[in-house]
């Protein structure tokens, strides 16, 4: 089904695939007539071409990325406008478009939602952007619709900015990253490998995209197989799938952890942009004759059944034959998964969803980017035709991706297929992905067609005993789950007939709502703020030296960035730097809060040049020891701060605020084994926080000691490659003086002075 080869691969032609070995340039010769060497046969990869067209620098290894167009949605493009205009922004330089499908539901924190998305509209209408208004579309559709084109790059702030089906290059990263590209700065990474996905056959029926795209996570997500990586999807099975079948792989490599993703595109994708009505935005893209790549995925499309992520990750897979087949032994073991991800907050059982040996669901979700697509719901009202979904605990919410995609299934009589069954058409809105919208009962088991099932993020609250879980399932085998009342079915077992249904885009739906400023700037506009809307805090410079308290300790194999701030009824506080950093950790460590607040009270009396230390006997007993060490550290000369330990933190979503919530309550460093994703990773530098690293297996701290680091600042400047630094207290006063060593990981010299600088705000303050 998947195979992981150990080599780097030569794709010849398009179609046939060698080993990296000591035979393979005398085969390609063979095949080809032509002498090739790695080095230039890596140049011939599609996405080598595509970054190369955009960097800016002279340098292939070291990128200087400008990105075609801009992508927010209204989760983050107010701390992003904000931010950029605490740093002088005038004018968009280059298309941005600013949907409205996370805070789409006006109710909770009064008019909060509303206010940012009027803050969205006059930004888009002063500085020359594109304002799309609430349940017209989630992000993503939009941006296929109308922005992607062959070969060019787009950036989002949001981790599933994917359109690499389309030919585009497109990556989710966390807000700096486009106040930089704002400002007329650069993306700037290395250049990175770049991984074959090699498809052949095509899928049998019944099986949908994200069966792939689940099969595809399970194979590479432990393994670290294609982190920060390019996914570029090649081989004869390409031409077998339509491009919302591809659209529906593609979004989800996210969940691989790969930087970016691209597809060789063909009439299939000419097609999609002839119907949206942008002919000209299609570029046929081939690899060279002779490509080379760092690595292969090689998928046997034929052999792919339909799939189930269970609880709580994407990368924990099966077939649902599997899951079937073993029920009571795979929930045991997820059970057993859940009491690390839960920290034993609460109880938490699935075996008690086995009814006469099958497994019974409580509640169906078909939604947002990855499950809202027209095939996907078509061929889901082509199961449930003439069923009923019953009046017991089991419902079904169907959110197709954007009003053009719902009014085609109204005309087309998919949307009355599935309304007769009982299922319910909601409008374009996210929320179901992250806890904002249809939040299961207690204990209820979810199954949807989304992106994500991390830990409480379909809403649960473990603070308040609550949880719930959710299943990844493709939208066809949800449907035939749903045909059979909740009793988990494959859509394999459907024997009817799907239909071929015809796509009709109606552009003036958006014609008649969005506003689309053509690129015109209109500086006499007045922004319109609401009451919620917060300018950053003050932040201060990176200090000669730290003083840091650890005050969280996480010790589970990945942290994601649902644990670091919560999603769900959090989102509508996003436009308030200090009213959201109220929930930092709230679910996976209630206390931290607190504590990273009584460090920051020892930050601002240094800052108001007050005496810090009197403040907390520990900290003076910590003081003490530092002063042996470098008997000139003073108050002046050193900043307090607090710090996490994750092992692995960063993992899931692009928002900044994982890191931000941290930065303004004080904190001035993570320290992890490794980072999970780049863009976190990102997201703590461009905060002014420093993104440690120490080796796994050694802890010299524990939670509540305090950890002093000499001289940071010069070795920031110096580029020092190993960070020497002393546990030198703990909360109980004890005086210690314990050396340990860690690193900071490759820093460009703009990184290194956003960090010195105390933030990217400060970097760029004019």
């Amino acid at each position: 089904m998947i195979q992981l080869l150990e080599t780097g691969v030569y794709l010849v032609n398009g179609s046939e695939l060698i080993a990296d070995n000591a035979e393979a340039i005398t085969a390609i010769k063979a095949k080809t007539g032509k002498e090739v060497c790695k080095e230039d046969a890596a140049k011939e990869t599609i996405a080598y071409s595509i970054l190369k067209e955009h960097n800016t620098s002279d340098n292939m290894d070291k990128l200087k990325i400008k990105f075609d167009k801009l992508t927010s949605h209204d989760i983050t493009f107010v701390g992003i406008i904000q931010t950029a205009r605490a740093s002088g922004l005038t004018k968009f330089p280059v298309p941005y478009v600013l949907t409205n499908c996370h805070n789409s539901l006006c109710a909770v924190g009064g008019t909060i939602n509303e206010d940012d998305h009027m803050f969205g509209l006059t930004c888009a209408k002063k500085y020359g952007g594109v304002y799309v208004p609430p349940h017209q579309a989630v992000i993503h559709q939009y941006a296929r619709e109308m922005l992607a084109g062959g070969g060019k790059m787009i950036l989002g702030s949001d981790s599933h900015t994917r359109y690499g089906a389309l030919g585009t290059m497109a990556m989710g990263e966390g807000g700096p990253e486009l106040v930089k590209q704002l400002l007329n700065q650069t993306y700037d990474i290395n250049m990175p490998d770049v991984v074959a996905v090699y498809l052949e056959g095509a899928p049998i029926k019944g099986v949908g995209p994200q069966d792939v795209a689940l099969a595809i996570i399970g194979a590479v997500f432990k393994n670290g197989y294609v982190k920060n990586k390019v996914m570029e999807f090649v081989g004869p099975g390409v031409d077998s799938l339509s491009a919302d079948f591809r659209i529906g792989i593609d979004v989800m490599t996210t969940e691989t952890t790969c930087l970016s993703s691209i597809w060789k595109t063909d009439s299939a994708i000419k097609d999609f942009y002839e119907i949206h009505d942008r002919s000209a935005d299609f570029v046929e893209l081939n690899p060279g004759e002779v490509a080379y790549y760092n690595g292969c995925i090689k998928v046997d499309l034929s052999e792919i059944k339909p799939m189930i992520a269970m609880p709580f990750h994407p990368s924990n897979t099966y077939t649902i034959e599997e899951l079937n087949a073993n029920l009571m032994d795979i929930l045991e073991d997820c059970e057993k998964k859940a009491l690390v991800s839960l920290d034993g907050a609460v109880n938490f059982t699935l075996k008690d969803k086995v009814r006469n040996g099958r497994l019974y669901v409580e509640q169906g979700i078909i939604a947002g980017c990855a499950g809202g697509g027209f095939e996907n719901i078509c061929a889901a009202a082509d199961i449930l035709e003439n069923a009923s979904i019953g009046p017991d605990a089991f419902t079904l919410s169907v959110y197709p991706a954007s009003m053009p995609i719902y009014m085609e299934l109204v005309k087309n009589g998919c949307a009355a297929k599935l309304m007769q069954t009982g299922a319910v058409l909601k409008t374009a809105f996210c929320g179901p992905c992250f806890g904002a919208g249809d939040t299961p009962a207690n204990n209820a088991f979810s199954i949807r067609h989304s992106t994500r099932n991390f830990p409480n993020r379909e809403g649960s609250k473990l603070q308040s005993g609550q949880i719930a879980s959710v299943a990844l399932m493709d939208a066809r085998s949800i449907a035939a789950t749903a045909a059979n009342k909740g009793y988990l079915t494959p859509a394999t077992d459907f024997d009817g007939n799907f239909a071929k249904y015809q796509y009709f885009f109606d552009k003036k739906i958006y014609e008649n709502r969005v506003f689309d400023s053509k690129g015109i700037a209109d500086e006499s506009v007045e922004i319109q703020f609401g009451p919620n809307i917060k300018d950053w805090p003050a932040m201060v410079e990176l200090t000669d030296n730290l003083m840091l308290k650890v005050v969280s300790e996480i010790h589970d194999p990945v942290t994601t960035t649902d644990e670091l701030i919560p999603s769900g009824e959090t989102s509508s506080y996003r436009s308030n730097p200090l009213g959201l950093a109220e929930f930092t950790l709230s679910r996976k460590d209630p206390n931290y809060v607190r504590l990273a607040k009584e460090v920051q009270l020892a930050e601002k009396a240094r800052q108001e040049k007050a005496c810090p230390v009197r403040k907390f006997s520990e900290l003076e007993a910590a003081w003490a020891v530092m002063k042996t060490i470098t008997p000139d550290a003073d108050r002046s000369n050193t900043g307090i701060g607090s710090t996490i330990f994750a092992v692995k933190p960063g993992d899931g979503s692009a928002r900044e605020q994982a890191a931000s919530c941290q930065k303004v309550l004080g904190g001035w460093a993570n320290i992890a084994n490794e980072y999970a994703t780049k863009r976190y990773r990102s997201n703590l530098i461009n905060w002014g926080m420093l993104p440690f690293l120490i080796k796994e297996g050694e802890l010299p701290f524990k939670n509540l000691d305090y950890i002093y680091i000499p001289g940071i600042r010069k070795a920031i400047e110096e580029k020092a490659e190993v960070i020497q630094a002393y546990v030198v207290g703990s909360a109980s006063g004890e005086r210690k003086h314990t050396a340990f060593e860690m690193t900071l990981g490759e820093l460009t010299d703009e990184e290194r002075q956003i960090i010195l600088k105390g933030c990217l705000i400060n970097y760029n303050r004019v």
